[in-house]
């Protein structure tokens, strides 16, 4: 029997993907971090890599809203980043 592709919902854009095509950031007690090997501990968001979707994270301030408090600006500049080489990759 194949095995399931767990799917994960974008906070910004509500579509579902794989997880594994997503970028999980993760509240921890040190605050919020990329989680790039997807197993960190603590509560999970997901973006998809498109950078259109990160832009909208930034401007609406999606994830202080997911994780209720106030993100640095170095999160979201690196949420950026990484959305940005990812489709750069592609």
């Amino acid at each position: 029997m194949p095995k399931k592709t767990p799917m994960r919902m974008c906070v910004v854009c509500r579509n579902m993907f794989p997880k594994s095509e997503l970028l999980r950031i993760v509240k921890t007690d040190d605050g919020v971090a990329l989680d790039v090997t997807g197993k960190m501990q603590g509560r999970g968001a997901y973006i998809c890599k498109n950078p259109e979707c990160a832009a909208k994270c930034v401007k609406k301030a999606v994830l202080d809203h997911v994780f209720g408090v106030k993100l640095s600006v170095e999160v979201y500049e690196r949420i950026q980043n990484e959305c940005r080489s990812a489709s750069e990759n592609k």
